[in-house]
């Protein structure tokens, strides 16, 4: 798969490139994986699905050792509004119902199923979605168990469902994918640039928003052009009103509040949501979902991820069942490690989070697994601040990231509260930014546990 273009066409067809204050640019990394072809991953001998894999109250198991269980199957489900059922993303058996590791959030109740290898994987019939009402949409969404594909995991049916008084002005679909080594998402919009364009047609009948903005990097231009080009041939009922906003390469771009600011110039206010000021902001990996859902009745149980890193013979982007462990990954793909990992990151290296062992699955919200050695992912000793304010030069939200470190290793947390420690996006700019090496994220997120328990 050849994405790239001369870079003399590249530049005449963009008038505006947007972005936002601050932020960084670390090395991409993304030529790694990018130019390989997207493979599907073998189905997992052994599926484990954690109940929980979304912002929100945990699910309950619906079902219990012993029992059998067909692709897309319900496993567990929650009375609560917000929270995101989950399904068998393989035909089989039922083999346990503990509690396993999340490589998010930690030991959690998960359903384990041993795959039945006589089953072939389901055929997902398609349905007219023309006449669906605006709410059974939403119902679809909500019974297919999606959820915010970007690494939030927030509940798409709550996201959707817009309060009583409010309004969506604008949609903003997000392909900015600015983490280091992903790029699971610039395949997806190159693969499935239709099928995203049916997708926000669906959320446009929803939503009803006046403006729609597909905001993607300028690293992309692959995706750029495969935008335009569907746009310019569309018969879609986004095409009207869609534009594409080529975002200027740099770390946290991807961010709701740093998309918003550099494609419009409008603020989020402090504490606040897009919704407040009429942006929904939704990953393309959510909005590919939505379109699974509504147009094949299929639930999230599978998803692109990337598989990179400083450690691998055969990296690149994998179709990958929901469950599916990073050591059946390893032994089953072909992947091939020529190097000991240092640290094994589920996520961007950015924001993601390190593995303790290759047993944690993969996820809803799983953009990548890293197979970084000890010189990718270097442990440094924090020194002194020498008050230089890199950290505040580069903070997305305008903070002042070592003034809070100060107030929570002081433990004053009311004065790291009047500094607006909730309203940081834990990006880790500033962590990356600082010549001491302090681990500033670690401090406010601290100072940020402190308010929630407050509350």
């Amino acid at each position: 798969m050849d994405i790239s273009y001369p870079i003399n066409i590249y530049k005449a067809h963009f008038m505006k490139i947007f972005t936002f204050p601050g932020g960084i640019h670390p090395e991409y990394c993304k030529d790694i994986s990018i130019r390989e072809p997207l493979r599907e991953g073998a189905l997992p001998h052994t599926a484990v699905i954690p109940l929980s894999q979304h912002i929100g109250a945990p699910n309950a198991a619906v079902v219990k050792k012993g029992d059998v269980v067909e692709e897309g199957a319900l496993l567990g489900k929650s009375d609560s509004f917000v929270s995101s059922p989950v399904h068998s993303s393989i035909s089989g058996k039922v083999i346990d119902v503990k509690k396993a590791f999340n490589p998010s959030i930690g030991p959690v109740e998960s359903v384990f199923i041993e795959r039945d290898e006589t089953k072939e994987p389901k055929k997902y019939g398609e349905r007219e979605t023309a006449e669906v009402p605006p709410k059974e949409l939403i119902e679809i969404v909500r019974s297919a168990g999606i959820v915010g594909m970007g690494g939030a995991a927030f509940p798409t049916h709550v996201k959707l469902t817009i309060p009583e008084g409010k309004k969506i002005e604008t949609l903003i679909i997000n392909g900015a994918e600015c983490e280091p080594y992903l790029t699971c998402d610039h395949v997806l919009m190159i693969r499935n640039t239709q099928a995203l364009l049916d997708s926000i047609d669906i959320l446009i009948k929803i939503l009803e928003p006046k403006k729609v903005y597909i905001a993607i990097e300028d690293n992309k231009k692959a995706a750029v052009f495969a935008f335009q080009k569907a746009l310019k041939k569309s018969s879609n009922k986004c095409a009207p009103i869609a534009e594409i906003a080529v975002l200027k390469t740099k770390y946290p771009q991807g961010g709701e509040k740093q998309i918003i600011k550099a494609i419009t110039g409008e603020e989020v206010p402090p504490g606040g949501l897009p919704l407040d000021i009429g942006f929904l902001v939704m990953n393309v990996g959510t909005v590919n979902a939505v379109y699974d859902a509504v147009r094949f009745r299929k639930p999230l149980i599978e998803r692109i991820v990337t598989i990179s890193g400083d450690c691998l013979y055969r990296p690149g982007n994998y179709l990958i069942r929901v469950g599916t462990t990073i050591k059946e990954i390893v032994e089953n793909y072909g992947i091939e490690l020529f190097k000991e990992p240092g640290k094994i990151i589920v996520g961007g290296p950015m924001m993601g989070f390190a593995q303790p062992s290759m047993d944690a699955p993969v996820l809803k919200s799983t953009s990548g697994i890293l197979f970084l050695s000890g010189e990718g992912a270097q442990v440094f000793d924090e020194g002194p601040c020498v008050k230089c304010a890199k950290c505040v030069d580069v903070c997305p939200v305008r903070l002042i990231p070592t003034e809070i470190m100060k107030n929570v290793r002081a433990e004053n947390w009311e004065d790291a509260e009047k500094l607006y420690v909730e309203d940081c996006i834990e990006c880790g700019a500033c962590a990356y930014s600082c010549p001491a090496r302090i681990p500033l994220v670690h401090y406010i997120k601290e100072g940020k546990s402190f308010a929630m328990r407050k509350k």
